[in-house]
């Protein structure tokens, strides 16, 4: 149980440290903007109890608000997804029974259902935090088009993030 405590907080510090530092400086044509750090709620286990995932997703949300001087912005749309995140795993649901200290990740429930998952969770985020960043009606198209292409570019990096840092064996 220390050792998912000690790999969750590495996972918070090293992807916050990669947001801030990397990605906080990608936009493309103003249109696309990756935010990895969602892999971290994206991945807490389905144990973890609805007040810890809450508050998990605030911090790192707060975290990243902190560091790019956008206040309250980043918390809300992760606490946001965290709501959202137990009607979304049942609402998908799996041909497998979720264990004990079981992941959200492709190498515990396969590809179809992960990208399924992660696509719903970080169109939610990032629809909400675009629409908290413009927080007006008026360039609803343009921004449903940033939401949507950042949220695949998002998509593809969790992908491969998933793919290069988790285990190879599978869970029997």
């Amino acid at each position: 149980m220390t050792g998912l405590y000690l790999n969750n907080i590495i996972r918070f510090i090293l992807l916050v440290i990669v947001q801030v530092l990397i990605l906080n400086n990608i936009n493309f044509g103003g249109y696309v903007n990756p935010f990895l750090y969602v892999y971290f709620i994206l991945l807490l286990p389905f144990e973890t109890a609805g007040w810890l995932l809450l508050i998990s997703s605030f911090l790192i949300g707060l975290t990243i608000d902190i560091f790019s001087g956008t206040p309250g912005m980043h918390a809300s749309a992760s606490a946001l997804i965290a709501f959202f995140r137990p009607a979304i795993i049942k609402i998908i649901g799996s041909s497998r029974e979720y264990e004990t200290g079981m992941q959200p990740s492709i190498r515990d429930l396969g590809f179809r259902w992960f990208i399924t998952y992660s696509f719903f969770m970080i169109l939610i985020h990032h629809t909400a935090l675009f629409m908290v960043e413009v927080f007006r009606l008026s360039g609803l198209f343009d921004t449903v088009k940033r939401a949507i292409f950042s949220t695949i570019f998002t998509l593809v990096l969790v992908i491969i993030t998933q793919y290069l840092f988790s285990r190879t064996t599978r869970r029997k």
